[in-house]
């Protein structure tokens, strides 16, 4: 999937990107539920409206699970199965929000690097986010 050196590339961009976790997540949450309204189904017990405390505190847990996944690739299955489990089984979150949501992360993390986000490492997040959204549905099947 990645080589050894787009690896080191990602590495490196996530543990660069985690002291900004809490915005990076809650700015892609916001796109989410904004271009794909449903998606918000599952937040009704939060306040996931711009700037609150809730969608901060969970964009922040999301992108660091994408960090901490993106530390070791080849461990991306264990890294997630505590989350797995979690949105298939307690949370049943439709598998389909994980691509949605990678999506949106892609365009906030263009926007909050902007000309830092390169087209190599793009693609590098791209190849990694999808990966990170297949894993998550894994137990759907």
């Amino acid at each position: 999937m990645l080589s050894q050196k787009e690896k080191e590339l990602l590495a490196t961009a996530w543990r660069g990107l985690t002291p900004a976790a809490g915005y990076l997540g809650s700015d892609a949450l916001i796109r989410m539920f904004t271009t794909f309204p449903g998606s918000k189904t599952y937040f009704s017990h939060l306040d996931i409206s711009p700037g609150s405390a809730h969608l901060f505190s969970h964009g922040e847990k999301i992108v660091l699970a994408i960090a901490e996944g993106a530390q070791d690739i080849s461990q991306l299955t264990v890294t997630l199965a505590p989350l797995q489990t979690l949105h298939a089984y307690l949370l049943r979150i439709d598998p389909s929000n994980f691509k949605l949501l990678s999506h949106c992360m892609l365009v906030a993390l263009a926007i909050h690097m902007g000309e830092d986000f390169t087209p190599v490492l793009h693609a590098v997040m791209d190849k990694y986010l999808s990966a990170f959204a297949a894993v998550l549905a894994e137990k759907y099947r």
